[in-house]
């Protein structure tokens, strides 16, 4: 009988662990840098996993030294994968403005180019519907023109181990790149404190 229960009590514990995660979504962000953009969604609650890769481009399985190099069309971006029951999309969209510089075209911070560009890349309908919405509410704020992307989602392809998790195994490297790069500084410039 104890065997019996215990089959009960394991099968209502996989039932309740299915519903909940019936609400884990992924949305994908390029803001420069994807080892900068890690860090503020691992600190989110109901975030449930970062991944540093690279999307938007024309090649397959892109390597880290051809999507720096230009001209594969991918951006850097990090890809969260949420528990849309514990943060919205729409949060997630906040964090994302606020570490980026929304009026550089021309890429984010120290890195140039197309593939540090800032983008959202939108999984549905309702995601590009809020990501226009908060980027028209972001220049209105700001008083200035943004340079922003909004495009549809395209391919993620997560980027090689050694750049996964970096600001975690390389912290050093890390905070003295994120330091020289001017990252702080320029965001505190355009957002304030």
């Amino acid at each position: 009988m104890r065997w019996l229960i215990t089959l009960l009590l394991l099968l209502a514990a996989a039932a309740g662990s299915a519903q909940e995660s019936q609400n884990i979504r992924t949305a994908v962000f390029a803001g420069g840098c994807f080892w900068c953009m890690e860090p503020p969604y691992d600190k989110l609650d109901g975030v449930l996993e970062t991944s540093s890769g690279y999307s938007g481009g024309h090649v397959k399985n892109p390597s880290y030294e051809q999507v720096s190099a230009g001209g594969t069309g991918h951006a850097e971006v990090v890809q969260v994968t949420y528990d849309a029951d514990k943060v919205s999309y729409s949060q997630l969209l906040e964090v994302f403005w606020r570490n980026v510089d929304p009026l550089d075209g021309g890429g984010q911070f120290c890195d140039r180019g197309d593939q540090y560009r800032s983008a959202i890349f939108y999984g549905n309908a309702e995601e590009k519907k809020l990501a226009e919405a908060s980027r028209k509410r972001v220049a209105v704020q700001l008083g200035k023109k943004i340079a922003t992307e909004i495009s549809p989602a395209s391919i993620f392809y997560p980027a090689e181990r050694n750049h996964q998790d970096y600001y975690q195994r390389n912290p050093v490297r890390y905070n003295f790149y994120r330091y020289r790069c001017g990252r702080d500084q320029r965001l505190e410039e355009v957002w304030g404190e």
